[in-house]
């Protein structure tokens, strides 16, 4: 999960001087904004400090942030014709900023962790790009879907090819692993997901497949999903809370490895009971191969940055004898 944000004091003052998409685009802060947690928490990689939503201005849907609601695109598709007018571009020249920022976090890292890169899947990308922004029902995503279903295969073609090449850029320039995140794609039933959004992320995993980097799949709300995440390709699937670890496994199957899943609101709550929590997590892995211990989404902005701190050393104290060293 994105390790930066409010919840971290050094974020916020930041924040008062320079918008998010500023951020995004200009290396020197994205650098900096990454490098914060890693000065401040045990993690074991840095996950760069971007957006989702990134590639849809150079397609032809400029956004903006607006406070309080989150992303708002400018000029939302509506209508099959609105699909014709996007634009597929070359990542490494309309989002050469990114890549500037990887550059920049390596040399910092300086080998010390690993650099985590990422990109939204097709189905996400479409989910804001036809709402407009963030929905609690995706209603017109779905009618959009089942009304037009040219327009949206026609879609979802140029979005995973577009997300196969930045994230393919994203290796080049020094990235050590990808994840690709599905955040909404839980509202679909799993006959849907598996017409109208796998074979679509499936083409992004299996371009990676000579990227020569791990890949992760990640979804909120997949707990009917995961065995059809798992035919879409991914090394690694991610987890939320909303499914006990070991049973998201067996459903995904011994063959992958697997990424949670403790519900980031308990970090909001007393100490013990975070502890606790993480505890059942790492007892539910057992002990197997292939666990990454993460959050089951991103930090709440009211989280104590001294309960992330204490999570991540309760955690590998607990599991020192259990982890491979560093490279």
């Amino acid at each position: 999960m994105r390790q930066a944000g409010r919840y971290m004091a050094e974020y916020r003052t930041l924040r008062e001087r320079h918008s998010l998409i500023e951020i995004c685009r200009t290396p020197e802060l994205a650098t900096e904004v990454t490098l914060q947690p890693v000065a401040r928490l045990e993690v074991d990689a840095a996950i760069l400090f971007s957006d989702l939503l990134v590639p849809l201005a150079p397609l032809g849907l400029p956004f903006d942030f607006v406070s309080g609601e989150g992303p708002a695109i400018a000029t939302p598709i509506r209508q099959a014709a609105d699909v014709d007018r996007l634009r597929r571009f070359e990542p490494r020249e309309a989002l050469a900023f990114v890549f500037d920022a990887i550059k920049e976090v390596r040399a910092a890292l300086a080998g010390r962790l690993p650099l985590i890169g990422f990109g939204g899947a097709p189905f996400t990308l479409a989910s804001y790009a036809i709402e407009g922004g963030h929905s609690s029902t995706f209603a017109l995503t779905k009618a959009f879907m089942y009304r037009e279903p040219k327009a949206w295969a026609k879609l979802m073609e140029l979005l995973s090819t577009v997300v196969l090449d930045y994230l393919r850029a994203q290796v080049e320039a020094g990235v050590q692993a990808v994840q690709v995140f599905d955040s909404w794609v839980g509202v679909l039933s799993p006959d849907d997901y598996r017409e109208f959004a796998l074979p679509y992320t499936r083409a992004i995993f299996r371009g990676l497949r000579d990227a020569a980097v791990p890949t992760i799949h990640f979804g909120t709300g997949t707990s009917a999903l995961l065995a059809d995440m798992r035919d879409a390709g991914g090394e690694v699937i991610g987890i939320d809370w909303r499914i006990p670890l070991d049973e998201a496994w067996a459903r995904i199957g011994e063959g992958h490895a697997i990424q949670g899943n403790l519900d980031p609101a308990v970090l909001i709550g007393p100490l013990d009971r975070l502890i606790a929590a993480a505890d059942l997590v790492l007892d539910r892995a057992a002990a197997r191969p292939g666990h990454i211990f993460n959050l089951g989404h991103g930090i709440l902005p009211s989280t104590p940055l001294e309960h992330v701190q204490e999570l991540a050393h309760h955690v590998h104290q607990r599991t020192k004898n259990l982890r491979p060293p560093l490279r």
